[in-house]
């Protein structure tokens, strides 16, 4: 007795991959695979990196804090009050922000500063926000 090729299936929480083979037509005796998508995958990871981006933003926006020149404060709660947490973008809503950012003697570049020491603990729990969804 003549045994058939063996079908395959791989499943992953992403969807699965099968095989299947043709029994009619031209395409007779053809073995086919077949990409099946998890149908929530798809939510499932957008809410994940909508949740990560919401940590990203407010993370940054923390940690800058004890860099930013501070003479009354304004200027360290000005990208609380401009900026829309999980939209990527931290807003410095300050008239003298841009000057102080490029100009201050000893607090320049904060952000940058910021991101040099903290970007590896960020991007690891931003890493943990996507893998819990």
């Amino acid at each position: 007795m003549a045994k058939g090729k063996k079908k395959f299936q791989i499943e992953t929480p992403r969807g699965k991959i099968s095989t299947y083979t043709i029994s009619k037509g031209n395409l007779k005796g053809r073995t086919i695979a077949r990409l099946d998508w998890n149908p929530n995958f798809r939510p499932n990871m957008e809410s994940g990196f909508a949740n990560a981006q919401e940590f990203v933003d407010s993370e940054c926006i923390r940690r800058m804090n004890p860099e930013t020149p501070r003479r009354t404060g304004a200027l360290a709660k000005s990208p609380t009050l401009g900026s829309v947490i999980g939209s990527g973008e931290i807003d410095q809503i300050a008239p003298y922000a841009r000057r102080q950012y490029y100009e201050h003697k000893e607090k320049s570049r904060w952000f940058e500063r910021m991101k040099n020491r903290h970007k590896d603990s960020i991007l690891k729990g931003a890493a943990n926000y996507v893998k819990s969804h």
